[in-house]
């Protein structure tokens, strides 16, 4: 399985985005010492599509995939992308405070600490859809890991399209997000340019 495993604040830093839109609290005190050249339309559009994966942990094949299926549904393809990610269990999970880093929740999701309406599910990218309940299983619940994700992300907001319940470790999925109620720092039209060349 391919892993990304370049340090977390130097891609931050090199994307230009904050390490808090990853769930994660550390800041750097470097300067990126970026040259003074233009960036070309090309690199702009390039730097939003690693942004957006990097965020998500995508890699390529599974994101064209994504991008693929949201240009087939109707409306425009960049909000719809970024509905699809959003959409990840993993995200969800995340999303949820359920855990502290979406790293951390594709972890949770793959060793099988996850059910979806009741069954078990162990892949980090299954879609969920609009009424499904996501909880911690029985057997993980009193462990000493979700009490400390829990003091970890309890002041974090829930979007209002997912309900949350921290004392049960569970959460239901209200609706499908909208665009607006997505707070990623991504411009999705440039990546809908770079895909569409």
């Amino acid at each position: 399985m391919a892993v990304d495993r370049t340090p977390v604040l130097k891609r931050c830093r090199s994307l230009g985005m904050e390490p808090q839109v990853l769930g994660i609290d550390k800041k750097s005190n470097r300067q990126l010492k970026r040259a003074s050249r233009k960036v070309s339309e090309y690199g702009l559009q390039l730097r939003e599509k690693q942004k957006a994966k990097f965020i998500y942990g995508v890699l390529e094949k599974p994101f064209r995939n994504l991008y693929e299926v949201a240009q087939k549904q109707t409306g425009l393809a960049g909000p719809n992308l970024m509905i699809l990610l959003e959409l990840r269990l993993d995200n969800v999970v995340f999303r949820l405070g359920l855990a502290r880093t979406r790293k951390e929740a594709r972890q949770i999701v793959d060793h099988k600490h996850v059910l979806v309406n009741g069954k078990c599910v162990n892949i980090p990218s299954y879609r969920v859809k609009a009424g499904d309940k996501i909880e911690i299983r029985e057997k993980s619940k009193n462990s000493q890991r979700y009490k400390d994700i829990l003091d970890a992300t309890a002041g974090r907001m829930v979007p209002a399209w997912l309900e949350s319940d921290q004392e049960n470790l569970c959460g239901t999925v209200l609706e499908k997000p909208l665009r607006e109620q997505i707070d990623v720092p991504v411009n999705e039209t440039l990546i809908v340019e770079l895909y569409s060349k």
